[in-house]
C-alpha cells in the first residue's frame, strides 16, 4: 500500500489509507462493516417497499421516514463499497473528482438527515398537539415543500466545501489518512491556505447541529407540556411512546456525529485510527439501526410487515 508520492502542485489521484495504523487488521475490520452495509441495504429497501405498498402507511410520518431511508441508502453506498475495496483488495486509489464527489455526498446527505429529523420532530408535535388538524397541516404539498427545503439547505451549505477544496492547490504526499474523503482529511493534502475552509466547515457543522437540535428540543418541550396536561396516564404513555423511536434515532445520529466532528477538529490527543473508526461508525451504524428501530417500535410498520410477509 503506497505511503508516499512525489510532491505535485496538482494531484489527480489520491490514495485512501483505510484505518491508519490498523492495515494489518483490515480484513477483520471489514467483517462488521460488510454486515452493517448488507443490513442497511436490506432494512431500508424493505422499509421503502413496505411504505409504498401499504396505503395505511401513506401518512406524513412515514413519508418523512421514507426520506430518511433514501438518505441512509445513498450515504452508506457513497462510502462503504470503496471502504470494503480498500479493506479487501488494497484498492486505495481514487481520482480527485471521485473523491470530491464522495466528500460532497457525505456532508450534504448528513445535513439532509439532520433536516429530516427536524421535520419528524415537527410531525410528532403536530400529531400530538393538533391531532385533528394533522393531515390538513401536513398535507402532501407541505411535506413536498419541507423535503425540497431540506434538499436546498444541504446544497447551499455544503457546495462551498467542495468548491473550496477544488480551488486549493493539492500537493503530495497524495495520501488521505481516512477510509473515505472526509473534508478535514482532505485539507491535510492541500498545500495552500486552508484556514477559511477549515473555519467554514466547523461553522456550518456547528450551526446545522445547534439549530436543528434547538428546533427538535423546542418541539419536544411543547410535546411534553401537552402530554403532562393529559388527565389519563394511559393516554400520556401512548403519546410519549409514539415519540420513542424518533428520540432513539435522533440520539444515534447527533451523539456520535457531534463527537466525530469535534474529534476531527480538536482531537489531537486522540489516535488517528480511533478518529477514523469513529467517523466510519458515525456514517454506517445509524444507517443500519434506523430501520430496525422504527420496525421494532412502530406498531403500524410491524403490522404492515406481517401482512406483507
Amino acid at each position: 500500500m503506497p505511503h508516499s508520492h512525489p510532491t505535485n502542485t496538482s494531484l489527480w489521484e489520491l490514495h485512501l489509507m483505510g484505518i491508519p495504523g490498523l492495515q494489518h487488521l483490515h480484513h477483520w475490520i471489514s467483517i462488521p462493516f460488510c454486515i452493517m452495509y448488507l443490513v442497511t441495504l436490506a432494512g431500508n429497501s424493505f422499509l421503502l417497499c413496505l411504505i409504498k405498498a401499504d396505503p395505511s402507511l401513506h401518512l406524513p410520518m412515514f413519508l418523512f421516514l421514507s426520506m430518511l431511508a433514501v438518505i441512509d441508502l445513498v450515504m452508506s453506498t457513497s462510502i462503504t463499497p470503496k471502504m470494503l475495496s480498500i479493506f479487501w483488495f488494497h484498492s486505495t486509489a481514487i481520482s480527485l473528482d471521485a473523491c470530491l464527489t464522495q466528500m460532497y455526498f457525505v456532508h450534504a446527505f448528513s445535513a439532509m438527515e439532520s433536516g429530516v429529523l427536524v421535520a419528524m420532530a415537527f410531525d410528532r408535535y403536530v400529531a400530538i398537539c393538533n391531532p385533528l388538524r394533522y393531515l390538513s397541516i401536513l398535507s402532501s404539498p407541505v411535506v413536498a415543500a419541507i423535503g425540497l427545503a431540506i434538499l436546498l439547505r444541504a446544497v447551499v451549505f455544503m457546495s462551498p466545501l467542495t468548491f473550496q477544496i477544488r480551488r486549493l492547490p493539492l500537493c503530495g504526499p497524495a495520501v488521505v489518512d481516512h477510509s473515505y474523503c472526509e473534508h478535514m482529511a482532505m485539507l491535510k493534502v492541500a498545500c495552500g491556505n486552508a484556514a477559511f475552509s477549515n473555519t467554514y466547515s466547523l461553522s456550518v457543522s456547528t450551526c446545522v447541529v445547534s439549530f436543528d437540535s434547538l428546533l427538535i428540543a423546542l418541539s419536544y418541550s411543547l410535546i411534553l407540556r401537552a402530554v403532562l396536561s393529559l388527565s389519563s396516564p394511559q393516554s400520556c404513555w401512548k403519546a410519549v411512546s409514539t415519540c420513542g423511536c424518533h428520540v432513539c434515532v435522533m440520539l444515534l445520529y447527533y451523539v456520535p456525529g457531534t463527537v466525530s466532528i469535534y474529534a476531527q477538529q480538536f482531537g489531537s490527543g486522540v489516535s488517528v485510527h480511533a478518529r477514523v473508526l469513529l467517523a466510519d461508525l458515525y456514517l454506517t451504524l445509524p444507517t443500519m439501526l434506523n430501520p430496525i428501530v422504527y420496525s421494532m417500535r412502530t406498531k403500524q410498520i410491524r403490522q404492515a410487515a406481517l401482512k406483507m410477509l
